[in-house]
């Protein structure tokens, strides 16, 4: 009895130790986590106990934890208004676009600068297509405004003229145009950032595929179609869900400043996160734009579910989970 005892106490010990030295094995690495754990933790997770504001009708003088509960009605706002079919429609047409054409440009933009042997070369181009990125919103909106502007825009006084045009367009008061160009914006600006996944990609793949292609006298672009476009095929899967679950939102910048809030272009330019923004500036109802962000949210993460189970049931391999 006392041999079994003491055997399983040396087992419990040795258990003990090796735990120890898994965790010191891994300390510098455990440590290194740390501050990202950190910032999820306040900057993810502890913000979500303000999902109960989607269900309140918030009273400054009671306080968040005293506001009376009006279980859905703020989401009533989204639905029930004679706008919801619009805004709805613009925020996924707008997302299926940039979405879809946008991973079909950055691929096109990484598979061109990986033709570029030029080491020079590549990193000047590679800074002139992400400059757009940094450039903010508010400064490209200007920059549009001196292209479209009715009086002094570029496009009125310069290039229509070209044409035989001599009455200009009334840009933002015509909210036919506005679809091709926030698309062709929305481009300008992000397709050069979106192509460094795509391009660091490009470059891990082994050389020597390439040149088996040529010694069988496979071109450039059957080289790309039969290697490139496969070897990155998880890449573009992995970046299409994860734009998948941000479909109901919308870049609030392009659409809200860009066309400069003009109420003449709703039909064209309205999303859901412009629509909430000025009904919250217009009644400052915090639970109605509450409301909003957790429809967008919970929409998001079943079609993120939706779209990964589809990619599962033809690639296992491909999929995010």
């Amino acid at each position: 009895m006392e041999k079994s005892v003491s055997a399983t106490v040396t087992q419990v010990g040795v258990r003990v130790k090796k735990k120890e030295n898994r965790y010191s094995k891994y300390a510098p690495l455990l440590i290194m986590m740390a501050p990202g754990l950190i910032y999820l933790l306040f900057n993810n997770y502890l913000p979500m106990v303000g999902i109960a504001i989607a269900f309140k009708k918030i009273n400054f003088a009671k306080g968040f934890f005293n506001s009376d509960w009006v279980g859905f009605k703020n989401f009533e706002y989204l639905f029930k208004t004679s706008d919801a079919y619009i805004i709805t429609r613009n925020t996924i047409l707008y997302n299926l676009v940039f979405i879809l054409l946008g991973t079909i440009l950055a691929f096109a933009c990484a598979v061109m600068l990986n033709e570029i042997k030029n080491k020079v070369l590549v990193k000047f181009y590679q800074s002139i297509i992400t400059l757009p990125h940094l450039i903010s919103m508010v400064i490209v909106s200007y920059l549009v405004y001196a292209l479209l502007s009715a009086d002094t825009g570029f496009i009125n006084h310069t290039v229509l003229p070209w044409f035989g045009m001599e009455e200009g367009i009334s840009w933002y008061s015509e909210d036919k145009y506005w679809p091709w160009i926030l698309t062709v914006v929305h481009f300008w600006k992000s397709v050069g950032y979106s192509s460094i996944v795509f391009f660091a990609a490009l470059l891990g793949i082994d050389e020597e595929y390439y040149e088996a292609a040529r010694l069988d006298g496979a071109s450039r672009l059957q080289q790309i179609r039969h290697i490139t476009l496969p070897i990155l095929t998880p890449v573009i899967t992995m970046m299409t869900l994860l734009s998948i679950g941000r479909i109901f939102y919308s870049d609030f910048g392009l659409f809200y400043q860009v066309p400069m809030n003009s109420g003449a272009l709703f039909n064209t330019t309205a999303t859901i996160d412009t629509y909430v923004f000025k009904g919250l500036m217009g009644s400052g109802d915090l639970g109605m734009s509450t409301a909003a962000g957790v429809y967008q949210s919970v929409v998001g993460f079943l079609l993120v579910i939706l779209a990964n189970y589809t990619v599962r049931r033809f690639s296992k391999d491909n999929a995010l989970f």
